[in-house]
């Protein structure tokens, strides 16, 4: 008979306590055996460090991964989103398309963003460009809203530098690095005020990559109305949505906390913007949250005994387009209201049974690949969708259904064949795939993408790299 899971923890809040309990599991001590250890990053460092770690055995889980940080340390996330689009136009990859000024059509998701001190130049430069602009300054390892202050004068950032503990930059190598982010000054308002999205992101493993979405995450609202006067810009009641610090202001309400849910946020854009764009706009979302986690897929330390739940901080501006402003690798589960602690005792409740199947001592070298039905309020994020934008329709040659057979092909995978002999009866969004008349839908751009039916094959060119494509990938790619 399988004994029970042995848990240790040192966050010590009721919503985790509570969670472990109620499956009947077993409290230890960090220095007896354990099956589950819900940790800080603080000791997740030491648990995987060369110097002070120590090899864990495969019926022990932890809820970071090693190098977390990749993502959820301010300056590593961007750095990883930069190399990512670089890697992805070195391929010649559609999703690395640029406009006529040189900026990303679909992978323009972050803040134009520097590092303190290495990019200074870099962000000087820039700044001259639109000397009105404001930038936001942060200190890349803190949270909370902790040391962020605004800018809007080259003077400031020199005067930040004198304040410093040292006559000059900071080094990089100390915990008061700081990364500098163009402010997202048309923010959408409702009554007024600012407001950020709060939305939890699960990954089980990056190598496959599999994430789901959290379908009751929240808004959290300023407390005073929003106003992108010079004069207001110290004021961070108008700026900064952290709840740690909105609840010091005079007007925060204890009883709703300045939160609203996503659902809510769903129903007030839909019939104040409509349906169609609503959902354009969170599929929009779902695809950068995905696209960041590709971007750190390759540098992140796939360890089997670890999964993590990410607070992902989205803020969405007056033209529906969201930014990525940030991930958090222990997001606060602090319940400032009685909703609050419901979503949270809920989110933890259906982590665990994601992350621990049945509720049963853990096997780390399990598939990862939970059944539907215990996934409760979460959402499988697709991977596969997320090879194009959400703003590519179905029907368009353009579509990631279609765009990945060149991509991979561009790659050298095996899908340049001479396709097998199949029905001629195969439909798809464009119609039918096989016929003997030969055509060409030129809908691409300047002509670099463009799509051939001839002979009983479908031909896609992309930049000018041409694959058949075969049925069965037609029929593997849902095309069919």
């Amino acid at each position: 008979m399988a004994g029970k899971v042995k848990w240790v923890t040192d966050i010590e809040k009721s919503v985790l306590i509570n969670n472990f309990e109620k499956r009947g599991w077993v409290q230890v001590t960090e220095n007896e055996d354990w099956n589950f250890y819900w940790m800080s990053v603080q000791t997740i460092r030491n648990v995987f460090s060369v110097e002070t770690g120590y090899r864990l055995s495969d019926d022990q889980i932890v809820n970071h991964f090693p190098n977390h940080y990749e993502l959820t340390r301010k300056d590593l996330m961007v750095k990883n989103i930069k190399r990512y689009r670089k890697e992805l136009e070195k391929d010649g990859s559609p999703l690395a398309e640029k406009d006529e000024n040189g900026k990303y059509l679909y992978l323009d998701f972050v803040p134009v963003t520097y590092m303190l001190p290495a990019d200074y130049n870099l962000f000087v430069e820039e700044f001259r460009k639109s000397p009105s602009s404001t930038w936001i300054m942060k200190p890349c390892g803190k949270a909370q809203g902790k040391g962020i202050f605004l800018i809007n004068k080259l003077s400031q950032i020199k005067k930040w530098s004198r304040d410093s503990k040292t006559s000059t930059f900071v080094s990089q190598s100390t915990k008061e690095a700081y990364v500098i982010s163009l402010y997202i000054s048309n923010p959408l308002l409702i009554g007024g005020r600012k407001f950020d999205l709060r939305l939890y992101v699960l990954v089980s493993t990056y190598r496959p990559l599999r994430c789901y979405m959290y379908k009751l995450g929240f808004c959290r609202f300023c407390t005073v109305k929003y106003t992108p006067s010079t004069s207001e810009l110290d004021n961070m009641f108008v700026h900064l949505t952290n709840v740690a610090i909105q609840k010091h202001g005079e007007d925060y309400n204890h009883i709703h906390g300045g939160k609203w849910t996503v659902s809510n946020l769903r129903l007030y854009l839909e019939s104040t913007r409509g349906k169609e764009v609503t959902s354009k706009l969170f599929d929009e979302i779902h695809w950068i949250i995905v696209q960041s986690l590709k971007a750190v897929a390759p540098v992140m330390n796939n360890d089997k005994h670890c999964f993590e739940c990410y607070g992902y901080d989205i803020i969405i501006d007056d033209k529906l387009k969201p930014w990525l402003i940030e991930v958090n690798a222990s997001p606060s589960l602090t319940s400032s209201t009685a909703n609050d602690r419901i979503l949270k005792y809920n989110l933890i409740n259906d982590t665990l049974n994601i992350a621990v199947p049945n509720g049963e001592i853990p096997d780390c070298k399990w598939n990862k690949s939970p059944p539907k039905e215990v996934l409760g309020n979460y959402e499988i994020l697709s991977t596969a969708q997320a090879s194009f934008h959400p703003s590519v329709s179905e029907t368009d040659p353009l579509h990631p259904r279609i765009l990945v057979l060149g991509m991979t092909l561009r790659q050298k995978h095996a899908l340049g064949q001479e396709p097998a002999e199949c029905s001629l009866q195969q439909t798809g969004p464009l119609g039918p795939f096989w016929g003997g008349a030969e055509s060409t839908d030129d809908r691409g751009s300047a002509g670099r993408t463009h799509l051939t039916t001839s002979g009983g094959r479908r031909k896609l060119c992309v930049r000018d790299t041409e694959s058949w494509v075969t049925p069965q990938l037609c029929h593997g790619l849902g095309l069919s």
